[in-house]
């Protein structure tokens, strides 16, 4: 997209480990294969960026439009899921082998799911890979396990994931490289009297309301997208650039430590790793509902929840699973790990915590979800200090 008014420039924050993420426009075009127009220049400012002593992380999108362009007179446009899935494991070889041709260095896929992020054990395994490759000198190049995938594909958009990959590694910063340069205050493609805007200090709901959705038939994200992965990085202390990667000379000033694009900042501190974990990774779809008087606990963030405030749980959850903690009206509350399974949280609603023993046989505690493993969702406050493990 062509900036209808010069775009500002300005100095690229300081940064030791960045994710990059590059959209499906950047690497094809509408029902065409993979092509190095664009992906050359940002390949050479990873490799620029490596030579100086940093540290990048790749995210690409891009496997099911390779896989649609090889599979373009048996596969509908508007196949169904079990076709995209089909797409996305022809497309990824392809895709990797194109960083591959752009990249000096080894070049290692990781592919995650929704399951990767939100189980607390994989989700320290997948980071630790990616910290190791990091120190091997490799380029993790990070997909979304598409083939496996049991929801739409965009509900897994690489912009959000982008943003959950930079809290894995503990990112300085994540660059958001499409086919839009930058964040404007209306759309550009109606109104030719639209600005850029180069720096936004906090997002706000003002901010949010100037988004639009994806301007290709090739990507599955938006301007909201990306301010929502934006959300996700401020909340872990992780500056976002917007960036035209379309723009030679916009990538290239990149490696020269200038920015024309859109900054988006931190405002706050950085909240424990665990929280953040909890509050942004995928959720399954058990709920646990509560009263009025939980509610108002959990929501002040210091509160367990305990037995005698539930009203009952929806969907089949395990546990130690990742559940969303609503009130009696489905509003969400927080998030957290349950202690036990549904059918136990069914059978423990609304009895004192001394119950457990008696009405189960055994007990893995007083709480169903204990206060160090939630994290609200409402009007959530940022806990002090650097992120940590």
């Amino acid at each position: 997209m062509t900036a209808t008014c010069p775009l500002p420039e300005r100095a690229l924050p300081a940064w030791r480990r960045a994710v990059l993420k590059v959209g499906s426009n950047l690497l094809a075009a509408d029902g065409g294969g993979l092509t190095t127009q664009y992906a050359r220049a940002l390949a050479a400012f990873i490799a620029a960026s490596q030579a100086s002593g940093r540290e990048v992380v790749l995210v690409s999108s891009g496997a099911v439009a390779a896989g649609r362009a090889m599979m373009r007179e048996r596969i509908a446009p508007d196949g169904g899921l079990a076709a995209r899935q089909a797409l996305a494991a022809l497309g990824q070889a392809p895709m990797i082998a194109l960083w591959q041709s752009l990249s000096e260095r080894p070049v290692a896929q990781v592919l995650l799911t929704h399951d990767d992020l939100r189980n607390r054990r994989r989700y320290l395994n997948a980071r630790a890979t990616l910290r190791e490759l990091l120190a091997l000198g490799v380029l993790p190049v990070v997909n979304e396990n598409d083939t496996v995938a049991v929801d739409e594909l965009k509900l897994g958009d690489n912009d959000n994931l982008a943003a959950i990959v930079a809290a894995l590694v503990d990112a300085d910063l994540l660059l958001i490289a499409s086919d839009v340069d930058a964040l404007y205050n209306a759309d550009p493609r109606r109104n030719p009297d639209a600005e850029p805007i180069g720096h936004i200090p906090q997002l706000t709901p003002a901010v949010m309301a100037m988004a639009t959705g994806s301007s290709t038939s090739v990507g599955t994200g938006g301007m909201r997208t990306k301010l929502e992965a934006a959300t996700k990085a401020a909340s872990a202390g992780i500056r976002t650039v917007l960036f035209g990667g379309r723009d030679a000379s916009t990538v290239e000033a990149l490696q020269q430590g200038r920015l024309r694009g859109t900054l988006i900042d931190v405002a706050g501190n950085r909240m424990q790793a665990r929280k953040y974990w909890l509050r942004h990774a995928p959720a399954g779809s058990g709920r646990i509902r509560v009263d009025a008087g939980a509610a108002k606990a959990i929501a002040g963030g210091r509160a367990s929840l305990l037995p005698g405030g539930i009203l009952g749980a929806v969907g089949d959850f395990h546990r130690g699973d990742l559940v969303e903690i609503v009130d009696a009206d489905d509003r969400p509350i927080a998030r957290g790990l349950s202690q036990y399974a549904a059918a136990e949280v069914l059978r423990l609603a609304g009895r004192h915590s001394r119950d457990i023993e008696t009405l189960l046989g055994y007990s893995y505690g007083a709480e169903i979800v204990h206060r160090d493993d939630l994290a609200t969702v409402v009007d959530p406050e940022i806990t002090e200090g650097e992120v940590k493990a």
